[in-house]
């Protein structure tokens, strides 16, 4: 006779309603923003007449500034004692943005709703990390977060199927942009209505800059390793918007282009959790080193792409090392970092990353614009090339 197994403490507690809810605010506002990413390089180009440079510059501008921005938005709502307002004004600037998507008749109302947008996410991402870190049990911690950024990634994959189907119904860009308006306010509705906040003192925690550039000798040589590491391999990650203009010049149609995006997000989301687990297993600088591997294997393979089949097995390749690098990059962070300065060692890496950034979208538009758009990625598989090397030299 079987006995049923022994219930663990941890899986008798429950997710808490807050933590749903912030899934949910996810899910909705990645379906919102993907959307609306899968198609606005092809409206940039097509409909306002932007060249590839402008795109770099737009995108290098918005990314950069969502990871300067987010450096200093813990740190304030610590201050504040208040994470929701700091969650509402976030999501809410990147409702406000969509709008103007589908109202843009210039290429300098797009920048601005990209702006605002990618402001918005600077605001919210690292309060709403907090907030789920204050309301978790700990006993399943990790299994909150996962949950959160598993319906992130539904939403990323959800975001471009719609551009998809809207295109097949609508057959217009600008009218299809028009519904990521819907989740992206379902999403701020879901905030006040089912975000429910702990007890805080405000003041309780003073201000801090997480930049304390007082301390940076206490970092070790490792650390700043793994920053410049890190710098380089940013310099050849430039903005997804260029896998999308790429499928257009490869023969896709503008209905079918948001495919990309979708391909992309589901070897992303396939990869990263194994990717993870393996780095609790074994050397995460050789899992980053296959990283790097696969983003060069799908620079070459973009450059080079002559058909539509080809040039999917880059977009799928450009996915996979995603997974292999988002996350280990991150666990390097924290591996080398001194205990008592991770949020420190956090706000300097994002910083330089963000530099980073914007450098490279504004090199990858000059180049396609220049030279052409196997020239952009040559030089992707460049930067990354250089970045493993000096990844082998640290291992030594």
């Amino acid at each position: 006779m079987s006995r049923e197994r022994p219930t663990t403490k941890a899986e008798r507690i429950r997710i808490p309603r807050t933590i749903w809810a912030l899934g949910f605010v996810s899910l909705f506002m990645d379906l919102s923003s993907e959307l609306v990413h899968s198609l606005l390089p092809v409206f940039l180009v097509t409909t306002l007449g932007a060249s590839a440079l402008t795109v770099g510059v737009i995108e290098g501008v918005a990314e950069s500034t969502a990871m300067l921005v987010k450096i200093f938005s813990g740190a304030i709502s610590d201050f504040m004692g208040r994470r929701k307002g700091l969650l509402l004004l976030g999501y809410g600037l990147a409702a406000l943005s969509k709008p103007l998507f589908p109202l843009a008749h210039s290429v300098e109302v797009v920048f601005i709703a990209r702006f605002l947008d990618r402001i918005g996410k600077g605001i919210r991402g690292a309060p709403r990390d907090a907030l789920i870190a204050d309301v978790s049990p700990p006993e399943i911690r990790g299994a909150c977060f996962g949950l959160r950024q598993s319906m992130d990634t539904v939403g990323a994959v959800l975001g471009p199927a719609l551009a998809i189907l809207l295109m097949l119904w609508l057959v217009d860009l600008q009218r299809a942009l028009w519904f990521a308006v819907i989740p992206a306010t379902i999403a701020v509705a879901l905030i006040v209505a089912g975000v429910k906040e702990p007890t805080y003192v405000p003041g309780e925690h003073p201000f801090r800059s997480p930049i304390r550039w007082g301390v940076l000798h206490d970092f070790s040589a490792g650390y700043w390793w793994v920053v410049i590491i890190g710098g380089v391999f940013t310099l050849a990650r430039f903005s997804e918007a260029f896998l999308v203009l790429r499928a257009q010049q490869t023969g896709l149609s503008v209905t079918w282009i948001p495919l990309v995006m979708v391909v992309m997000a589901i070897f992303y989301a396939f990869s990263a959790y194994p990717a993870g687990w393996l780095s609790d297993r074994m050397s995460r600088t050789k899992l980053l080193c296959m990283g790097m591997v696969l983003l060069v294997l799908a620079d070459v393979v973009l450059a080079q792409s002559g058909s539509v089949i080809t040039m999917m097995l880059g977009v799928a390749l450009w996915g996979l090392h995603m997974g292999f690098s988002q996350g280990i990059l991150a666990s390097l962070v924290a591996d080398n970092a001194p205990g008592q300065l991770k949020g420190t060692a956090f706000g300097i890496f994002n910083l330089v990353s963000g530099a980073c950034m914007l450098i490279a979208s504004v090199l990858a538009g000059g180049l396609w614009q220049s030279i052409g758009s196997a020239s952009t990625f040559l030089m992707g598989a460049l930067l990354a090339s250089t970045a493993l090397l000096l990844l082998l030299l640290k291992k030594q």
